[in-house]
């Protein structure tokens, strides 16, 4: 064993700087395997890699710099601005990477092999990644949900944070992000409450007395609905009595709000005015009441069950 070791010394001593070098460049020139009669070698692959990952943070940098400082200048609405940055950022992306394999001496054309074995790779278990990338696209081209929307997904509420390759973000009213395939915005039923149009329409229901004056309370809901700042006065506001309940009139207060996403807030505020405003005119909320009626008279029962004991 020392003899190998002392053999050895000598031979890595007498290579100069020049000669190692040279070394690693012949092994870093040497071929991998060919595409196209284009030799791969693991210098060319690692330059595709540091040219994918270069053009990977520049689209990153571009999508954020149209995001917050370019685009707000010219475009209000902020879901086409996250839009625009978006496929910016994709468009960055494709020609980094057709850039990466012209650079390294890859034909284009070579790009079927690859492309060959994606497709079998999405045969063998990748159509849902390929569905919501896809998803993803149409989500951002057609617009059905954008950044700051109020949603409802798989009965979940909360505003769009974030439109991703694959998935989106949803913030929680709860504070809580869901991360949402793309897919579930295309191909099931998703509630968005800003599409288009902010303004909501909120229902209050409120169960008032038999015994109520119906004028006097029509005219405190309609007093609670002027009184508030918080609603809009057009369209203007309604009240129903929408059906007679077992033991109340069953009445609703329809008002619009500007923005749906304080709605929660807005309905917490008018059910306390109602509250005070049914006190102030002394009209009754009442509870629920039902009738029981016995049959049979229990006092002859209790009777008859004595004799019974008595004659045993």
């Amino acid at each position: 064993m020392q003899a190998d070791s002392t053999s050895t010394t000598p031979i890595l001593e007498s290579l100069t700087p020049s000669e190692i070098f040279n070394y690693i460049g012949d092994l870093l020139n040497t071929t991998l395997f060919s595409l196209k009669e284009t030799p791969v070698t693991l210098l060319s692959i690692f330059i595709f890699i540091l040219f994918i990952i270069g053009f990977s943070h520049l689209g990153s940098f571009v999508k954020k710099l149209l995001h917050k400082k370019v685009l707000p200048r010219f475009i209000k609405d902020g879901g086409l601005r996250f839009t625009l940055a978006r496929m910016t950022q994709y468009v960055v992306m494709i020609i980094g990477l057709l850039v990466s394999f012209q650079f390294i001496g890859i034909d284009l054309t070579g790009l079927a092999v690859i492309f060959g074995f994606l497709s079998v790779g999405i045969g063998f278990g990748l159509q849902n990644i390929t569905s919501n990338f896809i998803s993803g696209l149409i989500v951002l081209f057609e617009r059905p949900i954008s950044i700051g929307d109020r949603v409802l997904v798989n009965g979940i509420e909360g505003d769009v944070q974030e439109i991703n390759i694959r998935s989106t973000t949803v913030r929680s009213l709860n504070n809580i992000s869901i991360i949402v395939p793309n897919s579930e915005f295309i191909s099931k039923d998703v509630v968005n409450y800003s599409y288009g149009d902010p303004t909501y329409r909120l229902a209050i229901d409120v169960g008032v007395s038999y015994n109520s004056d119906l004028d006097l309370v029509i005219k405190a809901l309609n007093e609670v609905a002027e009184e508030s700042d918080s609603i809009m006065k057009t369209p203007k506001h309604n009240v129903h009595l929408r059906s007679f309940g077992d033991s109340a009139w069953n009445m609703k207060l329809l008002v619009w709000v500007s923005n749906v996403k304080e709605h929660y807030t807005i309905l917490n505020e008018l059910n306390q005015a109602i509250v005070r405003k049914f006190r102030e005119y002394d009209i009754e909320i009442p509870f629920p009441q039902r009738d029981i009626n016995f049959r049979n008279d229990l006092s002859k029962e209790t009777y008859s069950n004595k004799n019974v004991k008595q004659d045993n």
